[in-house]
């Protein structure tokens, strides 16, 4: 794994973040010898888990929609 200097980081951190997904971790020095570790964050559950949303309408209307728009594409 190779070691990116705070400048390098700086200059190049779109491909410093692409290498950090692909390998799972980039490191970045500092002048003064502190060392920092980039890692993506692993993503909780699945990214189609979504809030669902109260629109007050019943299935009977959104059946009714549908119907009427299916009818309406065969004329």
């Amino acid at each position: 794994m190779r070691v990116y200097t705070y400048s390098e980081a700086r200059q190049n951190l779109a491909d410093l973040l692409d290498q950090a997904g692909e390998e799972g971790e980039v490191r970045i020095r500092r002048r003064d010898g502190s060392e920092y570790v980039l890692r993506p964050r692993r993503r909780e559950g699945s990214p189609l888990d979504v809030p669902s949303v109260s629109t007050g309408v019943s299935a009977e209307e959104i059946v009714a929609a549908v119907r009427e728009g299916r009818e309406r594409a065969a004329r």
